[in-house]
């Protein structure tokens, strides 16, 4: 048993009653103090490490809301906006139009063998186009002989080409359904929408369960990512989380060098919920250290910016048509009682606020059937809630994981065509919900957004657009409660916060280690904070050995 002492040039604990440390003292991965070298070798024999003693440690940033698809959709073509660092560090530039994209995709089907393979690219957005949509025929110039298929940055949203569409037998003109708009000859523009559209088109272009349950590759792809990013541990939001998927994240993150606690909930969906909710509780009972299962995901609404988010009256900005229910909400009040009968925590996707209301409503009457003074259920993005609905959230004893990182890649296009300037400016009301008292986590709901908890630390304090528009002055937050938010904020959304979230004794001995202080570096910078690694379960893992 060990004794390793930590020296830095300083330790942020994130604990209140000792904010502050030059040494932290590890046994067996876990802490046993921060203080002082003189009060810590009151332990005994000890191992001095001093490799930090000129870098800046916090606790592991904890990402409340991410996807293993950051790692797995590496595989495909990156067609998105903004230029984006990979797994590897390697940083892919943007396609800023869909000219671009089509030249993308263009090169990358040169490159495919089979002349019938599908070709699959992400990260694409065509709201920064001017409001002009891709359509069937810009993926035709691709080819018209293989199919092409496109998934939005929000994930709500694919676009195909005509191929892809006859693929999946939707290139016909007797489609009545919401998430397949049409096009002036009838036939389906290309635009797929919601999970119903979507998936009956993505297993037929390789986009299918196992992508989404997340592979070895790309979960050992996804945590190296959150070493370069201080991320210690991460959640894997919404996943089905089939046998084959269990069984390999159990593999791989019980590996010994594996440098992420990974936090995976499963989807409610098409399932029976209490199929679903007993296919948690068995979950439950395997996690282990590094793999924390036992939690649900439920997604009662689309996107804001893919104009499938379900919005309270006046709507959208733009006279767009309102978005589409992914689950009904008397589905979704079922869920809850189920969950909290058997004591399951359940994180909730609301983007509008017509669908916050909803799931105000399912848990007042669910709590109503079965009282629960500690159910952390969690309203994930929440980006519309207005102050009388966090009031409610707070009397209902819900948290809050507020995306922050939305000002930053879609606020200019909210301001002007989503939901208009008053409601831009009060999206992801950060400084509303710590006035309720609501708990509060912020995320980057990778890979709809970048990994990187400082980041999302900088869009929580500046709450600055692309293009420099501060939006929202009053609903900015101070730095600690930013950086509270990426750590014992996120892990308290999670149940975690006994064990991780801040550097005190008793806790997991995870650590970022940064090469430039968080407290001393000007506000509007704390995104250009330098991170070289993590230290996990005791563990150190740096960026530069990757």
């Amino acid at each position: 048993m060990t004794i390793t002492i930590y020296r830095a040039r300083r330790i942020l604990t994130m604990n209140p009653a000792r904010p502050e440390a030059t040494h932290v003292a590890v046994r067996d991965g876990r802490i046993l103090g921060a203080g002082t070298l003189a009060e810590l070798q009151g332990w005994g024999a000890h191992r001095l490490d001093e490799r930090f003693a000129d870098r800046v440690l916090m606790p592991g940033f904890v990402e409340g809301h991410s996807h293993l698809l950051e790692g797995t959709q590496w595989r495909f073509v990156y067609v998105g906006y903004f230029d984006r660092e990979d797994p590897d560090g390697r940083v892919w530039p943007g396609a800023r139009s869909i000219d671009a994209v089509v030249a993308r995709l263009a090169e990358a089907a040169r490159a495919l063998p089979a002349p019938d393979a599908p070709l699959v690219a992400w990260g694409f957005d065509p709201i920064y186009f001017g409001g002009r949509r891709c359509e069937r025929g810009d993926l035709d110039r691709v080819s018209d002989t293989r199919p092409v298929a496109v998934l939005h940055a929000s994930m709500h949203i694919i676009n195909a080409n005509s191929p892809a569409l006859a693929r999946a037998g939707l290139l016909r003109a007797d489609i009545d359904h919401p998430g397949v708009p049409l096009g002036a000859d009838g036939l389906p523009t290309g635009e797929l929408k919601g999970p119903d559209a979507m998936g009956a088109l993505a297993p037929k272009v390789g986009f299918d369960r196992s992508v989404l349950a997340g592979d070895a590759q790309g979960l050992r792809a996804f945590a190296r990512l959150c070493v370069r990013k201080g991320v210690t541990t991460a959640t894997d939001l919404a996943s089905p989380l089939p046998e084959n998927a269990v069984a390999m994240m159990l593999e791989v993150t019980g590996e010994p060098d594996f440098p992420t606690r990974i936090v995976p909930l499963l989807r409610l969906q098409s399932q029976p919920v209490p199929d679903a909710i007993a296919r948690v509780v068995a979950l439950k009972a395997r996690s282990t250290d590094r793999l924390r299962l036992g939690r649900l995901k439920a997604v009662l609404d689309g996107s804001i910016q893919g104009f499938s988010a379900r919005l309270r009256w006046p709507g959208y900005f733009n006279g767009a048509p309102n978005g589409l229910w992914y689950l009904a909400p008397e589905q979704l009040q079922a869920a809850y009682v189920e969950a909290l009968a058997h004591g399951v925590q359940v994180h909730t996707h609301t983007n509008g606020d017509e669908a916050t209301e909803a799931a105000l409503d399912a848990l007042q009457a669910a709590l109503a059937r079965h009282p629960a003074r500690d159910h952390r259920f969690t309203l994930q993005h929440c980006q519309l809630a207005d102050a009388a609905q966090f009031r409610r959230i707070r009397a209902l004893g819900a948290c809050v994981n507020l995306f922050a990182n939305h000002h930053f890649y879609w606020g200019d296009q909210h301001y002007q065509s989503t939901v208009g300037p008053e409601r831009a400016e009060r999206m992801n009301a950060c400084a509303t919900a710590l006035a309720s008292g609501v708990p509060l986590a912020i995320h980057s709901d990778a890979p709809v957004t970048p990994l990187g908890p400082l980041f999302t630390a900088w869009c929580a304090i500046e709450r600055r657009t692309a293009s420099g528009r501060v939006l929202g002055h009053a609903e900015r937050i101070d730095r600690a409660a930013a950086l509270r938010a990426i750590t014992l904020g996120a892990a308290y959304t999670l149940g975690l916060d006994g064990e991780i979230g801040s550097i005190e004794a008793g806790k997991q001995a995870d650590f970022a280690i940064l090469a430039d202080d968080p407290l001393e570096i000007a506000a509007d910078r704390i995104r250009e904070v330098r991170v070289d690694g993590v230290v996990q379960g005791g563990r150190v893992f740096l960026a530069a050995d990757l």
